[in-house]
């Protein structure tokens, strides 16, 4: 594991998807963080399997990289579409896999408790997530929705870090339960 520095948790932050998986990398004290690299993975239009294999090992180029000490992770959210979900449930394990690999401690995170974290409301729309995210790191410019999601769910697991996991899993405070 990497020595910790003056903000001591690299956080690396995945909102996964089936064609577009956004990732971010920040250092954090739990009360400022910064950027340190962000962006997004684009599969292609290769066989599902292959998307699968790049996302895997693309993941595994940034845990190498950019060495953090835990990845946060965005949960899987309903979808109504069934193959939709199979496919991203199947990303996110893509995801999983290559943090898990890599020995870091991984975390899960709602897009309710995401967004709560980040804005201060649970259903707060993409481009809220998108404007408190480009102020909270200080960007100069504004991140695409995906890479801003990723960036929101590390900036949610720094918010975080020190509450024990029972406490953190609430979405509200009318889902915390001590």
């Amino acid at each position: 594991m990497p020595t910790p520095t003056a903000l001591n948790q690299r956080i690396l932050g995945i909102d996964p998807g089936s064609r577009n998986t956004g990732f971010a990398v920040i250092d954090s004290n739990g009360h400022r963080s910064q950027r340190i690299a962000s962006g997004c993975i684009r599969v292609g239009e290769q066989p599902w399997p292959d998307r699968l294999g790049v996302i895997f090992d693309r993941v595994a180029v940034l845990v190498a990289e950019y060495q953090p000490h835990d990845m946060a992770v965005e949960q899987l959210i309903f979808a109504r579409d069934p193959k939709a979900a199979l496919k991203l449930g199947q990303a996110r394990g893509a995801v999983l896999c290559a943090g898990i690999k890599g020995g870091l401690r991984v975390h899960e995170y709602s897009p309710k408790t995401v967004k709560l974290a980040v804005v201060g409301s649970g259903g707060a729309e993409k481009s809220q997530v998108q404007q408190m995210v480009k102020i909270l790191l200080a960007m100069p410019d504004m991140p695409s929705e995906d890479e801003a999601d990723a960036l929101a769910i590390a900036i949610c697991h720094a918010h975080s870090m020190g509450i024990p996991a029972r406490q953190r899993a609430a979405a509200s405070w009318r889902d915390w339960r001590p």
